[in-house]
């Protein structure tokens, strides 16, 4: 089973959701109200809904069921309450839409919450128009080109990663020692259709990207 998130970010940098194929949608906050305007019936919907008008929050009750309405000073944000839902399901996969693009302590917080699925062995994926950003912990990993999203960034996500071995690359990597504040590993291409990745202690960050289309 994949679930399929969308926060209340700008819809400017959200994908085709039509595109990401699922019978399994949850909205958050404003997200919600941008499902149903897309003919996408969320069974989920979570949030303090502040970013939308009345109007709009009776939009939403009217067409769903299943509302889950919280007050807006709270511990956890509304995406937090609904990816923990989401992974309670067991889910093999969870992608997030609509989480990057707006303001930066949302963003920053959202990549955080996909830790969580590190320690549930579950892949989250966070995903915009540009950019598809997942947590990976030590391990080997086969990669697929994607023409969508060509490059293909690793960014440390624990003071040091060891080992870092790339193959299949266009800058290939062997048993490469990386730390907090290291650049190295931007902006990498697959030479051919698949690839692999390994490293041997840490957490790395993998962000499959593409240029801003004019």
């Amino acid at each position: 089973m994949i679930i399929h998130i969308l926060a209340g970010g700008p819809n400017e940098t959200v994908p085709s959701l039509h595109k990401w194929q699922s019978e399994h949608w949850v909205g958050v906050d404003r997200g919600v109200f941008s499902l149903l305007q897309q003919g996408i019936f969320p069974q989920k919907a979570f949030g303090d809904f502040d970013s939308i008008t009345k109007e709009q929050l009776e939009y939403v009750r009217k067409h769903m069921e299943d509302v889950e309405l919280y007050p807006a000073e709270k511990d956890e944000t509304d995406l937090d309450i609904a990816l923990n839902w989401a992974i309670a399901q067991k889910p093999t996969t969870i992608r997030l839409f609509g989480a990057t693009g707006g303001r930066l302590d949302h963003m920053f917080g959202a990549v955080q919450l996909l830790y969580k699925g590190l320690k549930k062995r579950m892949s989250i994926q966070l995903i915009d128009q540009q950019n598809v950003i997942e947590l990976f912990s030590e391990g080997e990993y086969e990669i697929t080109k994607d023409d969508s999203y060509p490059y293909v960034s690793f960014i440390p996500f624990a003071p040091v990663v060891e080992d870092v071995t790339l193959k299949g690359f266009k800058y290939p990597l062997k048993n490469h020692y990386m730390e907090w504040g290291s650049t190295l590993c931007i902006s990498n291409e697959l030479l051919e259709q698949r690839g692999t990745f390994s490293f041997a202690k840490g957490i790395l960050m993998m962000i499959r990207s593409t240029d801003k289309k004019s």
